[in-house]
């Protein structure tokens, strides 16, 4: 077979090969497939590196992931600063972690990949201790912890919902992680009943649970709690056991 015979055979082998491509692409009834595609992540965030950080090439630190709540999504990062760490440390307090706090875009929602993506890479640049890294929100940031923390409980060392809510039915995700739920009793947003029921759930399950239900207060149960010292050092008693 001489070159322009082989070249017109690998021809006809290739438009054979694209036909049945084609025509399985058109396969009537039911069949198996896989979509693969990668999904751009982009966050604005707020990052806090305690003082020591730089004294200390040698230290890993303990990391605390804060959302947010609704009213501060957008693309106005200092919108971020008006509540829980990002407001303590930019009053000028310093606290012994390094803060990460992105902001949800408007109209968005808290999303738990895009989460993990945004925790991976901030491991991947900063000296973060793998075995103490915290969770914690403020209602839709409560509502993202629960769902974050169900969603990748072996991430989490202990976590801090505020004013959220999430599925008691998926609670024994969270039986090996220490959470300190709060939430107050005459929340007209939120109902107090979302924390109740999620508290009930990881009784249930065996967890170590505590929870703070405020008699009398609001929606904003989360200024007296990020405002609270016990919070950063009941953090800072947990740790996830080396694997």
């Amino acid at each position: 077979m001489n070159r322009r015979q082989c070249l017109l055979s690998l021809a006809c082998l290739l438009a054979c090969g694209s036909l049945a491509g084609a025509a399985d692409e058109n396969q009537s009834g039911q069949t198996a497939r896989v979509f693969e595609k990668e999904i751009l992540v982009r966050f604005d965030y707020l990052l806090y590196l305690p003082d020591e950080y730089n004294k200390d090439s040698t230290r890993s630190w303990p990391l605390i992931l804060f959302l947010h709540g609704a009213g501060e999504r957008g693309s106005d990062i200092n919108k971020v600063k008006v509540h829980g760490p990002p407001k303590i440390v930019a009053g000028g307090k310093s606290l012994p972690f390094i803060i990460v706090s992105p902001q949800c875009p408007q109209d968005g929602w808290w999303d738990s990949r895009s989460l993990i993506a945004l925790l991976d890479e901030i491991q991947s640049k900063y000296r973060v201790d793998p075995s103490r890294i915290y969770l914690t929100g403020l209602s839709m940031g409560g509502f993202g912890t629960w769902d974050l923390a169900m969603r990748f409980p072996q991430r989490f060392a202990a976590i801090a919902p505020i004013c959220g809510g999430g599925i008691p039915a998926l609670a024994r995700r969270l039986k090996d992680i220490p959470a300190w739920v709060f939430h107050g009793d005459a929340d007209p947003t939120v109902p107090v009943a979302r924390s109740d029921e999620m508290v009930e759930a990881l009784k249930k399950a065996g967890a170590d649970v505590k929870y703070t239900r405020y008699p009398g207060v609001g929606h904003d149960s989360w200024t007296k709690t990020y405002e609270n010292p016990e919070l950063y050092e009941w953090f800072l008693s947990h740790s996830k056991p080396p694997r």
